[in-house]
């Protein structure tokens, strides 16, 4: 029994929810580019959940369910309220608050199908009011209750900011949440998959999941690179500092990725949005900095880009803080851990792979007195 470092190659499972094949990403078949460029991210949660577009009337119902179910139960907010929001990450309250959601939920450990999809619903609707309220009530603000008539994306950033988005900005955020929505067997959602083949809670699933993206070689590197920018600053220091970091023989955040061998075709759109919004905002040196790191790194490396390089700089020009960013990884995410979920309660089987042992031959067992 040989084994490979990390499960790299080993196919761990069938799937219908989303592929990677030959550097293009499809969810349920349909290319990324295609729903990035036309579809909502209720659209894309839906396509994950039932494995087919909704048509209007499906759309509009599913919208609706998910708005009806946005508000956190109060005790969540006390909750988020009492702890030490300056030492607290914002993952660790995260994965708290999730967990707690379950003991609010009369229907936490109901295993129908039925009941699971509506597990699902409530937490994807909440997910993002936790998020939002996190980052205001540590910033001595109250939490913003959604609105009716808002998107998913439009309500993250009103709950967040306490105003209505402008039109690009609620265009670039639906379009990073559906670019984060699935990807394949990734190591939050592959996670979340072992946690419930042992016919564990749906919110036992998540909470495993989100303690997985909180690490920094999974959901925190955009956040990494957005600290890497900050410490740049200005576009002159950009090639330089790289240089350092490969004469250290440091990791660049946001470069490259394990499943790709030509690029994350997801980069390019976030790339795009990167380049509208700096413009807007005034302040093109993120893209431009952006921009050159890659194309230096491209040519040293043969490393393009992957999504967390440029969501970096599109989340800072949306004045959402730089620790916010793998939580609203997470509100994306969560739509793929739930499909991965529910397909997995669907056909289970308790996961459970070996272990090449590579400690001591047979040992002689010596008595403690005579050690």
């Amino acid at each position: 029994m040989s084994s490979t470092k990390g499960l790299e190659g080993i196919v761990a499972t069938q799937s219908s929810i989303s592929s990677i094949i030959d550097d293009k990403l499809t969810y349920v078949g349909y290319d990324i580019d295609d729903l990035t460029e036309n579809c909502s991210f209720e659209e894309v949660v839906y396509l994950l959940w039932n494995l087919k577009l909704p048509t209007q009337e499906e759309l509009n119902g599913f919208k609706q369910e998910i708005a009806n179910d946005m508000k956190v139960p109060q005790g969540i907010i006390d909750h988020l309220k009492a702890y030490d929001l300056s030492t607290v990450h914002p993952m660790a309250a995260l994965r708290t608050a999730i967990s707690m959601l379950g003991l609010y939920d009369d229907e936490a450990d109901e295993m129908t199908e039925e009941a699971n999809r509506r597990k699902a619903l409530r937490l994807q609707a909440k997910i993002s009011t936790i998020v939002t309220a996190f980052a205001r009530i540590r910033n001595g603000k109250e939490p913003v209750a959604p609105k009716q008539d808002l998107s998913f994306a439009g309500n993250f950033l009103y709950m967040l900011k306490g105003k209505d988005p402008e039109a690009i900005e609620e265009e670039a955020f639906n379009k990073a949440l559906v670019l984060h929505a699935d990807h394949e067997l990734n190591a939050s959602t592959f996670t979340s998959r072992v946690c419930v083949a042992t016919l564990s809670d749906v919110y036992s699933g998540v909470t495993a999941a989100i303690g997985a993206l909180k690490g920094p070689l999974h959901g925190g590197a955009n956040e990494r690179v957005m600290k890497m920018l900050d410490e740049i600053g200005e576009e002159e220091n950009a090639i330089p500092y790289i240089k350092d970091k490969f004469a250290n023989k440091e990791k660049i955040m946001g470069m490259g990725h394990r499943v790709y061998e030509n690029g994350d075709p997801r980069a390019k759109h976030l790339q795009e949005m990167s380049r509208q919004l700096t413009e807007i905002t005034g302040e093109t040196k993120w893209y431009n900095m952006s921009v050159k790191i890659e194309d230096f790194i491209k040519e040293e490396k043969g490393l393009p880009a992957n999504v967390d390089f440029y969501s970096a700089s599109v989340y800072h020009s949306l004045g959402i803080d730089h620790d916010l960013f793998t939580p609203i990884f997470a509100v994306s995410r969560v739509s793929g851990w739930l499909a991965h979920i529910l397909e997995q309660y669907a056909d289970n089987r308790l996961i459970r792979p070996r272990a090449e042992y590579v400690g001591p031959g047979k040992q002689q067992f010596v008595p403690v007195e005579e050690r």
